[in-house]
């Protein structure tokens, strides 16, 4: 019998087919096979592509094709991005091939992913594009009839021209018009007038996706390509001295094993540059479990760090950076954090004689919060390919800003920037970690001295193990309060290892007439990175539970006191930097109150938390029904009220905002990263506390303010606010006010 050679990928899904007397019938599908190519998404057939301009191709029998400068890594960017670019130039949107842009800021302008920036960033640009498109053929199409432009008509891919019942297809327009100059002006749409824009759009590539089409840098396959797998140190603190790696080599299918230098010593480390473990052992062979057994043969001898500082590229110039030595701890990091606490500190923000109001208290209510590192963990680890040869460095790489990552390519592998060739896989999750981009460094070095092309991959320990993490905070929060129970002063004091979270000019500034806002930092040698609404996230849960705690203690509805305050910052505001605008917080505020009926069901359901919160020029808040079985909580239902501005999709919009809540609620219960003498202890999922299934709210409704503000973030403002809602929710259910993330530990605590 001839045997059949299945290539069937571990990225192979199952098939779920629903049976019409209930049920279902599992079985496998064939559709993910791979093959091997330089094309990451399906192979494409067309030879001819007219390009009209960077965004857009069409071909002579209409085939249109967007493309979506920005890295996707699950905020479906690919769908609303291209929307944009799809609205002005109104080809048929069910037609409309979308595909993943290389790396060519030449072309595309900007091509950054994070600080949920995309959205804004893009809404004039891609706009413009689609609508100088849009001229050209509407000109190129007058041109072959004889007639003004402004005689014509463009619908669905359609130019027509009514007055002599006359139309052509985009693709028969798009050799002639490309030919054309571009118009220097363009008139964009009116919000009223959107016709794609606004409504709700499935996933423009979900059908790669459940497919197992080649999409991300796990799935890349290259003739000769070989297997990268990297050994760094054991412990933050520590380097590598040496190594022994004579079995190593001796094992099937190795091919070399040496150490590589990520960043040359003199290298000025920008923003989103880590060198935790800048030296580090590579193992390279013919296949992932070749490498992962080879890696255990090796020998190495480790030795301290010494504290070290060195000048660090950040927003608006250098600052100086330490990096201490030592094998640090959690319980060591408490100690230091509070310390802290009470020594004085920078002052951020100063407000009226808050001293003096505190020293007039009739009463002081004085919390402290805290919370813990927490890992990332994307679902698809970390990974790169790199090929560098004499012509070229090219790489396939999950990274959400390329173009600081060519700055370090030239500079680390010493290779000029017109040789560098990156195309953007699409990353499997991420949230602040693909900023990092050491591993693409490390692919480049690893290739470069292999001689050959080389594919990186870290396991999930290696990738746990390696730092990046959400720093580790702590802040007290201090209300001062008169005979008449009137709250005179705010005090905030706090920060983090190794950096601080207090935003001193969010809310509740411009709320009180006295206000200090204080922070601190503390040098760590554990590297810490962006992590979805970096600092907001932890300073937002702190913020909201206190303002419930001050809420009751004066006898006040939660959420009215919120509004309350607001309020007054509207109309008579304290101070001159308040980053909010008062009446977009306000208006969240009312409408999650509205949509979760809370002035009719507080009072019967005692389990109901609220919270709010603005950061990226967003506004969210988020009402939460907890109710406690067997000593565990249940999620029961969330109401969310988000302001981003103009909403592009509102079908991705949606799943944006109810991925937040899962991911907040899992993070604020379970989330938490312990390190002892420098080891960190969790290294796998096994150990580090995820949300499940079973654990997702049962209900999440999701409502948007409606307006005709440009769009403003939205991947990261409905995080911070989940955590609060949740601590406020879990008080109302045990009676138990909650200080220490994750809560759930506090919880089950005696």
């Amino acid at each position: 019998m001839e045997k059949s050679q299945n290539n069937q990928s571990r990225r192979s899904f199952l098939k779920v087919t629903s049976l019409t007397g209930g049920g279902m019938m599992i079985g496998f599908s064939w559709l993910a096979n791979l093959v091997p190519n330089e094309a990451l998404a399906s192979a494409e057939t067309v030879k001819e592509w007219i390009q009209l301009n960077g965004f857009i191709q069409i071909t002579p029998d209409n085939k249109v094709k967007i493309f979506c400068p920005n890295p996707e890594f699950g905020t479906n960017v690919m769908t609303s991005l291209p929307m944009m670019v799809n609205e002005e130039l109104q080809a048929d949107w069910t037609k409309v091939v979308v595909e993943m842009g290389d790396y060519d800021t030449p072309r595309f302008k900007t091509q950054f992913t994070g600080g949920s920036r995309g959205m804004a960033m893009a809404w004039t640009p891609l706009r413009t594009a689609g609508a100088t498109a849009r001229m050209m053929l509407l000109q190129a199409a007058a041109n072959e009839w004889n007639v003004p432009v402004s005689e014509l008509t463009v619908s669905n891919g359609l130019v027509a021209h009514n007055g002599s019942n006359r139309s052509l297809n985009f693709g028969a327009l798009a050799t002639a018009a490309s030919k054309l100059p571009k118009p220097e002006k363009v008139v964009l749409k009116k919000t009223t007038e959107f016709t794609l824009i606004g409504t709700p759009q499935k996933n423009k590539v979900g059908k790669d996706i459940v497919e197992g089409h080649s999409l991300f840098t796990m799935d890349y396959k290259h003739e000769g390509m070989l297997i990268a797998m990297v050994i760094h140190p054991p412990a933050f603190g520590m380097k590598l001295k040496s190594f022994d790696a004579t079995e190593a080599k001796k094992m099937p299918g190795i091919k070399d094993v040496f150490d590589i230098q990520v960043y040359k010593d003199d290298y000025v480390r920008a923003g989103f540059d880590t060198r935790a473990f800048n030296k580090l052992i590579a193992v390279v062979g013919n296949s992932t479990w070749e490498v992962m057994n080879a890696r255990k043969k090796v020998i190495a001898q480790w030795e301290p760090i010494e504290t070290t500082k060195e000048m660090v590229a950040s927003w608006g110039g250098k600052k100086e950076e330490t990096t201490p030595a030592g094998l640090e701890s959690t319980e060591e990091h408490m100690k230091q954090m509070h310390a802290m606490q009470q020594k004085p500190a920078k002052v951020l923000r100063k407000d009226g004689d808050p001293e003096v109001a505190f020293a007039k208290a009739k009463k002081v209510i004085e919390r402290t919060y805290s919370a813990p590192f927490l890992s990332h963990n994307p679902m698809e680890p970390i990974s790169c390919f790199a090929h560098i040869t004499d012509e070229k460095a090219f790489f396939v790489a999950p990274i959400q800003i390329p173009e600081m990552m060519k700055q370090n390519i030239m500079a680390n592998l010493d290779i000029p920037g017109d040789k560098i060739e990156m195309k953007l896989a699409r990353m499997g999750g991420g949230f602040g970690r693909r900023a990092y981009g050491h591993y693409i460094v490390e692919a480049g070095h690893i290739s470069k001295k292999a001689k050959a092309p080389v594919k990186l991959i870290y396991t999930r320990e290696d990738d746990m193990t390696n730092g990046i993490y959400r720093p580790t905070y702590m802040v007290t929060y201090k209300a001062a309060l008169d005979e008449k129970n009137n709250v005179t002063a705010i005090h905030i004091k706090g920060g983090g290892i190794p950096e601080g979270a207090v935003h001193e000019n969010r809310f509740p500034a411009g709320a009180f007439d006295n206000y200090l806002a204080e922070g601190w930092e503390i040098p760590s040698n554990i590297t810490i990175g962006a992590f979805r609404a970096p600092g907001s996230n932890f300073i937002a849960s702190a913020e909201q539970t206190f303002l419930d705690e001050l809420a009751e203690a004066i006898g006040k509805d939660p959420l009215d006191y919120r509004i309350e305050l607001l309020k007054k910052a509207k109309a008579n505001p304290v101070g001159k930097n308040n980053e909010y605008d008062a009446d977009r917080y306000i208006a969240v505020l009312e409408l999650v109150k509205e949509k979760s009926n809370w002035s009719a069901s507080n009072n019967k359901n005692a389990h109901r938390g609220v919270a709010a919160y603005f950061c990226h020029s967003s506004y969210a808040a988020h009402v939460i029904d907890v109710t406690m079985k067997n000593g565990q909580p249940v999620v029961e239902k969330v109401v969310s009220a988000m302001d981003c501005g103009f909403v592009v999709n509102p079908e991705g919009a949606k799943n944006m905002v109810e991925g937040a809540v899962v991911d907040g609620i899992g993070n604020a219960l379970y989330g938490g990263m312990r390190i002892e003498k420098g080891v960190p202890i969790q290294k796998n999922l096994n150990q580090y506390r995820i949300i499940r299934h079973k654990e997702a709210p049962k209900k999440i409704d999701v409502h948007f303010v409606q307006n005709t503000i440009d769009p403003t973030g939205l991947g990261e403002p409905p995080f911070p606010p989940i955590f609060g809602a949740l601590a406020n929710a879990l008080y109302k259910a045990t009676g138990k006010r909650l200080y220490n993330q994750p809560y759930l530990n506090e919880l089950t605590k005696s």
